[in-house]
């Protein structure tokens, strides 16, 4: 990037979500000449990441307008990577009044350019979720500023909501029952593929402005993209049957119940299967952007790869990085403690000979395939009620089956506060009326002069109404189960990694 301007800045909005997260390490690893920048509403949701002291940090809200401007100032590329899918039936209106904030804060600013990452929208039969992809961008070129808007059809890639989607339900369902438009033609593409447009859209020497459709170099069937699923699987060919009754909405019903993706945000991606997917050779991006020497990855490769990344624990982001919406009265602000908030909890405290070490990495690698210490079909059944009234549900699983960090999504959880070796804390994102924590601490203590270890583990609620109030008292019996369990199977786990460990000596 000879010809560029030493250190021009690169804003990277959503850099705590799927898309933004990979792209702030690309930027990172490829151009040395890029001063990134990132803008997050929460500092601590990408504390964990490897690239957090690489970056300037803007804390800023898309929805605010100083706050945004404040966050542009000496911008001169500005990466719109932010939606709103998730937040309830006018996440259009939503999507819409924070573009067009962006853009006027932009403008002022002096920003020369904006990317944005859109949904490919050629179909006269366009879904909800697509047009307000497109609305979005309108919306972002509604002053001077260029925008280049890269439009791009089903993201393929390890941790991506439609790789989730595809697997899960090819996995899962060797016979289903499918609506017609299945067989809808798609276009899809490889994350690897949209990181290499999107990060040498960072490089371009002018502004550019425009629409650009980016696809993989094959374009086929939602239906055929389950067969070849099933095949690199080494599954059997899936039976799908087309039901002409199967609406977007009841499918992304069924969808909630059978992968890790919910309902809400199922719903948006399924909607847009009733439109085809497939890029316009006019809207073009070689002219700016050519292909990678290589070639952009087939269908295949691209499923792949995914599937390499997932068996080697090597997931970089995930579709639930992003913040699942709370129910309203979760979003609501408590009262402080100072005010007499009310706050109920159930602590348990072991004190153990087993090492820190081991205790820490038990507390860690907690839920998703290991489960919760015991009990776990208490834990199973309060996940699908959790899928019932619209939440998370248990099948979110973990990123990573060891590690976690800051902002990672887990079961019904999200990791709040993490300070390894010592303290892990979880936020609730299940459906419930108040607001609930988990939280383990781990201490070296003195016990009759012998050096042991204390773990704490305390489960707290804060209500809201009556309604909350009736709830933990309800759910108390079942902690009876839950809880004492729990903490005594991480005290024995523990016992038996050290014993592992001394065996192995």
């Amino acid at each position: 990037m000879t010809s560029l301007q030493p250190k021009r800045r690169i804003l990277v909005t959503g850099a705590s979500g799927y898309v933004g997260g990979r792209l702030v390490r690309h930027l990172l690893l490829e151009n040395s000449d890029l001063t990134i920048r990132v803008m997050v509403r929460d500092k601590r949701k990408i504390s964990g990441q490897s690239w957090v002291n690489d970056v300037e940090i803007s804390i800023a809200n898309a929805s605010d307008y100083e706050q945004t401007l404040a966050a542009l100032q000496g911008v001169h590329t500005a990466f719109y990577l932010l939606h709103s899918i998730n937040y309830g039936t006018n996440y259009d209106e939503i999507e819409s009044e924070m573009a067009h904030n962006f853009a006027k804060a932009a403008h002022a600013a002096g920003v020369s350019q904006i990317v944005y990452l859109g949904g490919i929208a050629n179909d006269a039969h366009i879904s909800k979720h697509l047009e307000s992809r497109a609305n979005t961008g309108k919306q972002l070129a509604s002053t001077s500023v260029p925008v280049m808007e890269i439009r791009a059809g089903i993201i393929i890639g390890s941790g991506s909501a439609s790789f989730e989607m595809l697997r899960h339900l090819t996995h899962r369902l060797p016979i289903m029952t499918v609506p017609k438009w299945v067989s809808n033609r798609t276009q899809p593409i490889a994350v690897r593929d949209i990181m290499w447009y999107l990060s040498r859209a960072a490089e371009l020497p002018q502004p550019v402005g425009g629409v650009f459709d980016v696809g993989g170099p094959e374009i086929l069937s939602y239906g055929d993209m389950l067969q070849r699923f099933a095949k690199i699987s080494g599954l059997r060919k899936r039976w799908i049957i087309k039901v002409p009754v199967l609406t977007p909405g009841l499918s992304s019903l069924w969808i909630g119940l059978v992968t890790p993706v919910p309902t809400s945000l199922a719903r948006p991606l399924v909607g847009s299967l009733i439109s085809e997917v497939v890029a316009d050779p006019k809207k073009s991006i070689s002219a700016f952007i050519p292909e990678p020497d290589k070639g952009l990855l087939n269908l295949t490769q691209a499923i792949e790869l995914a599937i390499s990344r997932v068996h080697n624990n090597d997931v970089e982001t995930r579709w639930s990085d992003a913040a699942f919406p709370t129910a309203p009265w979760q979003k609501a602000q408590g009262d402080p403690d100072w005010a007499g908030a009310t706050l109920f909890e159930d602590k348990k405290i072991k004190i153990t000979s087993a090492s820190h070490q081991s205790l820490w990495e038990c507390v860690e690698s907690i839920g998703g395939e290991k489960g919760w210490y015991g009990a776990d079909f208490l834990w199973l059944i309060r996940g699908v009620l959790d899928r019932m009234v619209g939440g998370v549900g248990l099948r979110r699983g973990r990123r990573d089956p060891v590690h976690l960090r800051i902002g990672d999504g887990l079961d019904f959880w999200r990791v709040e506060e993490l300070s390894p070796p010592n303290s892990l804390k979880l936020y609730a994102e299940m459906v419930l009326p108040g607001k609930a924590w988990l939280e383990f601490t781990i201490e070296d203590v003195i016990e009759n002069g012998v050096e042991m270890r204390k773990i704490t583990q305390n489960a707290s609620f804060q209500p809201r109404g009556l309604g909350g109030a009736v709830y933990w008292y309800s759910i108390l019996p079942l902690h009876t189960f839950v809880f004492p369990t729990m903490i005594r199977n991480i005290v024995r786990a523990a016992n038996r990694r050290d014993y592992a460990k001394e065996a192995n000596k």
